[in-house]
């Protein structure tokens, strides 16, 4: 292998790896086990794991997830092929793409929705292209500083690698600056605008008349939100939105120590054809029975990879699928009320915690609707905060700064635990 390589030693092999991200002894492999012994081995492994009450968010929420899911997820007529291509054997397939499309295309107030992202992240980085592939020459794409800082930064590896100049929309109070957006809006050459909502301190941010403003200016506008809260919250459509797009592992999909995510992007008809992936659609075969096909994606995927809309061919089937069921069974007031809970519980947990004199609200004036982000008093860290709380089975929330952490709650936190938190808040 090293001669076909041209490779004299592994050395040689791995000489573009920097030497300190490179094992320094050998890969520590156990000994050989029987299939017993390896379920057991795993067994153990896995009770090691302490599964955390969570308040923390920044994107992730803990949801639960109705029972069913699970054997609707384990059906065999939705265990078909991988990729559609043959609609004659992959009916099952092909129908839990349609009701994700649909569902989430109505949550979202579009036209149209594809399901073949891997997470929110990268979902908004192709909504990105997307706008700027639609604009042709215009480059410029303006961020609100009040996007998650890891979309921040995935958004600006993607831009790195196309030309795309990004350029970061102030905060005033929490919130997008709407001055500071007409201002750069105003010096031209913008593609597109990206704002969260809920954003990354919780807050919801008003969008009123940015669109007219961005549409003025020849520029769309993308707005990110985590799916959830779009059953309760103003849809991107309602805000005149030419691209929706985020994190869809709120609706019911496991945290599961880090993963996997499902990312959603939904648009206009105008800009159907920019969007990558595929869309299934529904029909009836001759015999007048309801079916359902590819309706539209670009052989470019297939054939000519240089002028592909985007590489990413996978549609994330079984989280799609997840997603699906979970949205099918909640419905839109089962939805309403996991947001209404989840909701309550932040509102108390933030209350009984300010009452204890060593939080506040950052932002005291600023609607949120189940996180927020909170300032702590002195001599108390949320290094501090977030290390007792671990010790005594609490995720206490997500460290901003020092003297800052972003908390969240959902309908798994219970008032019990609401106060085991305010208890470790007081005591220290």
């Amino acid at each position: 292998m090293l001669a076909a390589c041209g490779a004299a030693t592994l050395d040689d092999l791995y000489s573009d790896v920097p030497a300190s991200l490179r094992l320094k002894e050998n890969y520590g492999l156990p000994k050989e086990m029987s299939e017993a012994e390896l379920t057991r081995f795993w067994k153990e492994s896995a009770s090691r794991n302490r599964e955390l009450t969570c308040f923390a968010g920044c994107g992730f929420y803990r949801h639960y997830c109705p029972a069913a899911v699970e054997s609707i997820l384990s059906r065999s007529e939705f265990l078909t092929a991988y990729t559609p291509y043959q609609p004659e054997i992959s009916q099952g397939t092909l129908q839990y793409i349609f009701e994700y499309q649909s569902m989430m295309a109505e949550l979202c107030g579009m036209d149209v929705c594809n399901a073949s992202m891997y997470d929110g992240l990268t979902a908004t980085a192709e909504a990105m292209m997307m706008a700027v592939a639609s604009a042709k020459r215009k480059k410029r794409v303006l961020i609100s500083a009040t996007l998650n800082p890891a979309l921040a930064q995935v958004l600006e590896t993607y831009a790195c690698g196309l030309g795309i100049i990004l350029e970061t929309i102030p905060e005033h109070e929490g919130l997008t600056d709407r001055a500071a957006l007409s201002e750069m809006l105003g010096a031209g050459d913008v593609a597109a605008v990206i704002v969260a909502t809920p954003n990354y301190y919780g807050l919801l941010e008003d969008l009123t008349g940015w669109a007219d403003i961005i549409h003025a200016q020849k520029a769309m506008l993308i707005v990110n939100t985590h799916a959830s809260a779009l059953a309760v919250l103003k849809s991107p459509g309602e805000w005149g939105a030419d691209i929706a797009c985020g994190e869809a592992q709120s609706l019911g999909i496991p945290m599961n120590y880090g993963g996997p995510g499902l990312g959603y992007l939904c648009t206009t008809k105008a800009l159907m054809r920019k969007m990558p992936g595929r869309i299934v659609g529904a029909t009836t075969d001759a015999d007048g029975k309801r079916v359902f096909v590819l309706t539209l994606q670009a052989r470019e995927q297939h054939i000519r990879r240089h002028k592909a809309t985007s590489n990413i061919c996978s549609n994330q089937g079984i989280m799609t699928l997840h997603a699906a069921a979970y949205l099918s069974l909640m419905g839109y007031d089962g939805l309403r009320e996991v947001n209404r809970l989840s909701a309550d519980a932040a509102h108390s947990l933030v209350e009984k915690l300010c009452a204890t004199g060593k939080v506040s609200l950052k932002y005291p004036e600023k609607a949120y609707l189940n996180e927020t982000i909170l300032a702590l008093a002195e001599p108390l860290t949320a290094d501090a905060l977030i290390e007792e709380a671990a010790r005594h089975g609490i995720l206490a929330g997500v460290k901003h700064t020092d003297s800052e952490i972003i908390v969240a709650a959902t309908e798994m936190c219970s008032p019990d635990d609401i106060e085991r938190y305010v208890r470790i808040v007081e005591s220290l």
